[in-house]
């Protein structure tokens, strides 16, 4: 028997990705995997890429995830506090949701509303000091989707001078899974093929988490839906404070970082050489002026962005290596 695990809100896009890695991941026992709408039926009936994995969507009830040693909630914004208070203070908590990742109460109202929950530690190990604190928590909260590309494209660069903090301007594509998988009028095929359209202009709810993550000041963010089921490609620019080579920072920054890639010089991050991995590529110049930088970073929104990142961090908190279950290759085509 290994190490227990549960999937809350496992009928979902990224509850989903968590059960395919699961079920690939050698010290992981599935447990449960709980989805209210869904109870009773069969995972296959929701998943067919996973027919074969034989278990039944249960109730999102606390009783369904108490025999999990550790449980992921890939449950809606607002949702995951109450079930995370109701599981016993022994069992490992990874939130994918954003409940937990704020420390500043004023910033949930603004973007969230309702009840603050409170912060746990917040789950992106490639920050200085963060892989060491993840490793000794028992509640993590997972990175937003877009959160994970932007600050791994930034946050290094902040932290160097190479770049004002006063002074930053993103606009990034998402993939429609980032969306959920709610019947949404704006989400039909017909409404997204051949067409990529903003969203939530200036108001992204992910806004003070890469705010709080990176130690920007300001940050425009403009997102936009793209007409592909997976990926995130962010376009990342700051003023130059000529103070260094961006491309060097990151480098150095991520040098020996398992699932962060800074491509070779002149090589551009796509959405589809992440497609499936946990990886984050990213690539870095200054413009032709000489007066801001700027930064492209891909990633899978369901791998590094949701699942794959929940998943990174599990490991870490069961003091397994980081790497377990997960690769850092998309696949291709």
């Amino acid at each position: 028997m290994g190490i227990r695990v549960a999937v809350a809100g496992a009928s979902g896009y990224a509850g989903g990705e968590l059960l395919r890695l699961i079920a690939g991941h050698p010290e992981f026992d599935l447990v449960a995997a709980a989805a209210h709408s869904r109870a009773g039926e069969p995972l296959a009936a929701v998943h067919p890429h996973l027919t074969g994995l034989d278990l039944t969507f249960s109730a999102t009830d606390p009783t369904a995830l108490a025999d999990a040693d550790l449980v992921f909630l890939a449950l809606p914004h607002g949702e995951s506090a109450a079930l995370a208070a109701a599981l016993s203070p022994a069992t490992r908590i990874v939130d994918l949701g954003a409940d937990h990742r704020l420390t500043d109460a004023e910033a949930w109202a603004r973007y969230y509303g309702g009840p603050h929950a409170g912060a746990w530690t917040y789950g992106l190990p490639e920050l200085p000091g963060q892989r060491e604190r993840i490793a000794a928590s028992d509640r993590v909260a997972n990175t937003g989707c877009y959160a994970a590309a932007i600050t791994l494209a930034l946050a290094p660069l902040i932290a160097a001078g190479a770049v004002d903090a006063r002074d930053v301007v993103v606009v990034a594509a998402s993939g429609t899974s980032g969306a959920g998988r709610a019947a949404k009028t704006h989400l039909l095929a017909t409404e997204v093929m051949g067409d990529l359209s903003p969203y939530k202009v200036g108001a992204h709810q992910h806004v003070p988490e890469i705010k709080q993550a990176t130690g920007a000041h300001s940050l425009a963010f403009t997102p936009i839906l793209a007409p592909m089921p997976r990926g995130i490609l962010a376009t990342v620019t700051a003023k130059s404070t000529r103070s260094g080579d961006p491309r060097a920072v990151l480098a150095s920054a991520y040098a020996g970082e398992p699932f962060v890639r800074v491509l070779p010089s002149g090589v551009w991050p796509h959405t589809a050489a992440t497609a499936g991995g946990n990886a984050c590529h990213l690539q870095a110049t200054v413009d032709g002026d000489g007066d801001r930088v700027i930064v492209v970073s891909a990633l899978d929104n369901l791998g590094k962005g949701a699942a794959g990142q929940a998943v990174q961090n599990a490991n870490l908190m069961l003091g397994l290596p980081e790497t377990t279950g997960l690769s850092v290759y998309g696949v291709n085509p």
